[in-house]
This record gives structure tokens, sequence and C-alpha cells, in this order.
């Protein structure tokens, strides 16, 4: 268990430090999203959903706020196009980090667990934890993207990763840009509580997850 959290961590703090590299930066930023929605607003809707869709893959390779942008999409694109434009972005990103880890992710695998027994237990450990990992990774920013990486390096079965990508990203798409088209610049209040509570519902259900795991092998033992 600890070599592969050691990989997660690795993978989230290499993901994390491009965001914050970029925001110190000021070349990528929540306020030059927001210019760059409405200048592709200007021109047309196509254009608009193809630069979200265009962001979110992005954010494989560069951490980028994805519920900002979610959001965002809703009130600009209003909540249908929003949400598939969202959902393409998403499942892109999602798709694209699992093959490419899974083309390319052994070797980086190799690197990081030298000791094979130390890979096959990693390996092992995911395949039995790694769905809820999916289903659960929209808590946090760049977990989602550790995730989908995580799966193909650690050869979760591509059925089983889509399918619960599927679950955990069409309802939480569907819901963030539900709260951006219901709010205004005036009023950003829908969106403000909507965020809070998604982020609030998933990190309870990762709460009760982790409670209900850490219990299991005292009863066992108890027994």
């Amino acid at each position: 268990m600890t070599a592969l959290i050691r990989v997660a961590l690795i993978l989230f703090t290499l993901f994390a430090s491009t965001f914050l590299l970029l925001n110190l930066t000021g070349i990528l930023t929540v306020e030059l999203i927001e210019q760059w929605l409405t200048q592709a607003k200007e021109l047309s809707p196509t254009y608009m959903g193809l630069f979200v869709i265009s962001l979110l893959f992005l954010d494989l390779f560069v951490a980028v706020p994805t519920l900002t942008v979610a959001i965002l999409a809703g009130y600009f694109l209003g909540h249908s196009y929003g949400f598939i434009a969202v959902l393409i972005g998403f499942s892109m990103a999602g798709i694209g980090g699992y093959c490419l880890s899974r083309w390319y992710g052994g070797k980086l695998l190799t690197v990081l667990i030298k000791d094979e027994k130390k890979r096959d237990e990693a390996i092992t450990m995911f395949q039995k934890h790694g769905l809820v990992t999916i289903l659960l990774s929209r808590a946090m920013p760049i977990l989602p993207e550790v995730s989908a990486c995580l799966a193909g390096m650690m050869k979760l079965r591509f059925r089983t990763f889509l399918s619960a990508w599927l679950v955990s990203t069409v309802p939480y798409a569907f819901i963030a840009t539900y709260a951006g088209s219901i709010s205004s610049i005036d009023n950003p209040k829908p969106a403000i509580f909507i965020a809070i509570g998604l982020s609030g519902l998933l990190w309870t259900c990762w709460f009760f997850y982790h409670r209900a795991h850490t219990r299991r092998p005292i009863s066992k033992t108890a027994k």
C-alpha cells in the first residue's frame, strides 16, 4: 500500500506543480480563462464548445481548474451544450491519461518501484480499490487525472475504468454546468453553493469509505 501511495503522491505533485507554476507566472489563471471564454463566445458557440473541450483535455498535461471551467461552460453555453462540451472534455482527458499510462507507464512504474514484489502488490492493491478511487476522484482537483493515469499504469481493465469514469463524471458535469447556467455575474451564489455542495458530498463519501475500510481488518481479527 505504501508503494502505491508513493506513486500517487509523485503524480499528484507533478500535476500540482504545473498548476502552481502557471498561476504564479500568470500564464493560466481563472481570470484569463473567463476572458478567453468570453472572446470565444463572441465568435460562435461552436468555437466556445471546442475551446472548453480543449481546455479540459489540456488538464491531462497541465493542471486546470476544471470545476471552474465546467461552471463557466454552463454559464456561457447554457446547460445542455455546456454539459456536452464538458463531458467530452472530461472523457478525452480521462481516456488519454489511461491510454498514455497504459502504454508508457510500465517503465515509469519500474523506476518508481524498483522491487518487483512491491510493484505487484501496488498493482493488486489498485485493482482492488481503484474503482472507488476513480468514482470519488472528483472530490478534489488533480485527483481525477492522477486516478486515470494510475488506472492505466496499474493495468486496470479499460471497460472497468471507463464505466467508473463515466459514473463519476456524468453527474458531476451535469450538476456543475447546471450551476453555471442558473448563475450570473450579479448572482454567482448558485454556482458557489453547488460547488461547495459537490465537494462536500464527495469528501463525505471518501470519509465513510475510508472508515469502513480501516475498520474491516479489526472486525476480522476480533472474530
